[in-house]
């Protein structure tokens, strides 16, 4: 990988919940300078912003998000259009965790442009990039069961091992995610495999450079072989 497409590529993780997607693309955001816009934080924020909760729409898209459900697909795909757009401007590459997450996202409509369409017309097919972390359904529920995450550095906690309530990382206070709960996660995991994995399948058809890695490792190891395919 040059440094030229460095400077000017998106990328996209895509996973079942607890794949390591956020961390992957949080990583790789350190390793080649790119903005992280993950989606699910994103929105998390935006659907709990206090200054919003008179919002009929934020209280729509957040009794959808508290019951595992994805949220409405045109309003999600409205927000991240916005954010790519100044990201354009500035000449700033970056890279996607777990977005777009259904077909209608990823390549829209007749009247409606989807992201992926999207962020060729911004980059260039040849500088996107999707990678498929793969890992098991109980592996899904094992981890984020289990999993907390830094309320200061964001960094997900998924080692069960790890019990103290400050994050190993930064020392900041260790919060349990809302969502994580075993009946919300299997709702999480049914509608991950009924809407997202579809556009894994249209992304190759359409010859959108896809590819799958094992995302059961540690994520160091997961990390290394990332960063090893942009070294190719």
């Amino acid at each position: 990988m040059t440094k030229t497409n460095v400077d000017h590529m998106a990328v996209v993780f895509y996973g079942p919940p607890g794949s390591g997607k956020g961390t992957q693309a949080q990583l790789l955001a350190g390793k080649l300078h790119l903005f992280h816009f993950d989606t699910g934080d994103y929105l998390r924020k935006l659907l709990h912003n206090p200054k919003l909760n008179g919002d009929k729409t934020i209280q729509r898209e957040r009794k959808l998000n508290e019951s595992g459900k994805l949220n409405t697909p045109s309003w999600v795909l409205n927000v991240m259009i916005k954010q790519v757009t100044e990201l354009a401007k500035l000449g700033q590459s970056v890279v996607f965790s777990g977005s777009p997450r259904n077909t209608y996202e990823a390549f829209g409509d007749e009247h409606h442009i989807g992201l992926l369409d999207f962020l060729v017309k911004k980059y260039g097919k040849k500088n996107v990039h999707i990678f498929f972390l793969q890992i098991p359904d109980e592996t899904t529920i094992r981890r984020n069961t289990h999993r907390t995450i830094c309320s200061v550095c964001k960094t997900p906690l998924l080692d069960i091992k790890h019990k103290s309530s400050s994050c190993p990382f930064c020392g900041g206070k260790v919060d349990h995610r809302i969502d994580d709960k075993t009946k919300i996660i299997t709702q999480r995991l049914k509608e991950y495999h009924m809407r997202t994995e579809p556009v894994i399948a249209e992304s190759i058809k359409r010859g959108y450079n896809v590819i799958k890695m094992d995302g059961s490792p540690a994520p160091y190891k997961v990390h290394e072989m990332i960063t090893s395919y942009f070294n190719k």
